[in-house]
């Protein structure tokens, strides 16, 4: 059966996957026909994502409690003592319901209704918000999950793709295109990644929030998209490329952030300048310069070629943008020596204001 013919049965619209939109001119889907040696992409099979994000989310509540939470403890992760909140029904309506840090004269309110003075208020607030900070472990559990799932990506990419000539040589990467056949193993480790960036949305709501959560969801989205409509557009052997080129470096982050919540101050130092330089070598110059500049000259101009060169433009200008905060980064942490918290932190209290909560409650 031709693919819109599946899919067409499946309740998807046949004018959706008209072979005009995703295929170069002059290719049909009858062309990525399936035979007993042969296979091509088959875009039904992307709905295993679902049960494939689930499977793991369950993985990781697995691994967070019975792997790194341990490690973090052996460790010596420990979580910092945080001031006890008294309970307070009207200040806990407004922190809920109308924000976490009222203006001064709302706190002036909240001081008249809750007969309480307006700098315990005041303190009542900031109390309330570092009891909701996300504490270390679960920073660090949350680390060493993502540093396992891209570490092990990575590296099981790079030993499916070493011997590949298209690989290496990305003029090879689009002969014959789309009638590229697709090896079996290349079509679970696409699914696998699509799995593994849904699975991170799933669960965007529950992780550390950081200061680029915005940037985050935006990358995530574009990711998602890029693996979807490639995969149905035989496009694997470019979106390989694409995914090893963009997990070179992430692993080497979440190591960095693992040695940072261990307190291992020059060795985190070290492991992020390696970061710094790896990331900006694959994403400011491989990237750009190589893997999408033969994508843009060898594939034909068609609506999904057009539609997945503007997802990673997207990408691209999210690659500058994290390029500027690593490399400020760089030069004030560890080049001037100034004590700044990471420009992701998640926490908006400093560590001398909980301290100085902490004496006062003693």
């Amino acid at each position: 059966l031709s693919v819109p013919t599946v899919l067409t049965r499946m309740g998807v619209s046949e004018g959706f996957w008209h072979h005009e939109y995703w295929l170069p001119p002059g290719a049909i889907w009858e062309d990525l026909k399936e035979s007993a040696d042969i296979h091509y992409p088959q875009p039904q099979h992307l709905l295993l994502c679902i049960p494939g994000a689930l499977l793991l989310i369950f993985v990781r509540c697995i691994f967070e409690r019975t792997v790194a939470l341990p490690l973090g403890r052996a460790l010596g992760v420990s979580d910092k003592r945080r001031p006890k909140v008294q309970t307070n029904a009207t200040l806990e309506g407004f922190y809920i319901l109308l924000g976490r840090t009222p203006k001064k004269e709302e706190l002036v309110s909240l001081a008249k209704k809750s007969g309480l003075p307006v700098r315990e208020v005041e303190t009542w607030f900031r109390h309330r918000r570092a009891q909701d900070h996300p504490r270390l472990m679960k920073k660090f559990c949350e680390a060493s999950w993502r540093f396992t799932f891209y570490f092990t990506s990575f590296f099981s990419g790079l030993a499916l793709l070493y011997d590949k000539p298209w690989f290496w040589d990305h003029t090879v990467c689009w002969l014959r295109f789309p009638q590229q056949p697709l090896p079996p193993i290349l079509g679970w480790f696409y699914l696998l990644e699509l799995s593994f960036y849904c699975s991170l949305v799933a669960t965007l709501p529950f992780d550390v929030k950081r200061k680029d959560f915005k940037e985050q969801i935006i990358h995530h989205i574009a990711t998602i998209t890029l693996i979807f409509v490639s995969y149905c557009a035989n496009m694997i052997r470019f979106g390989m490329i694409v995914m090893l080129v963009h997990d070179a470096s992430d692993y080497i982050l979440e190591l960095a952030k693992i040695l940072h919540y261990l307190k291992w101050k020059r060795v985190c130092e070290a492991v992020f300048s390696v970061f710094a330089v790896v990331f900006i070598i694959s994403r400011l110059v491989i990237f750009p310069l190589t893997v999408y500049y033969y994508f843009v000259t060898k594939v034909s101009l068609f609506p999904i070629s057009c539609l997945i060169s503007a997802f990673l433009m997207i990408l691209q200008l999210l690659h500058i943008f994290w390029s500027f905060v690593i490399i400020q980064m760089i030069f004030n942490v560890i080049l001037c020596g100034e004590k700044r918290q990471d420009a992701r932190s998640d926490t908006e209290e400093s560590d001398r204001s909980e301290g100085e909560d902490l004496a006062k409650n003693k």
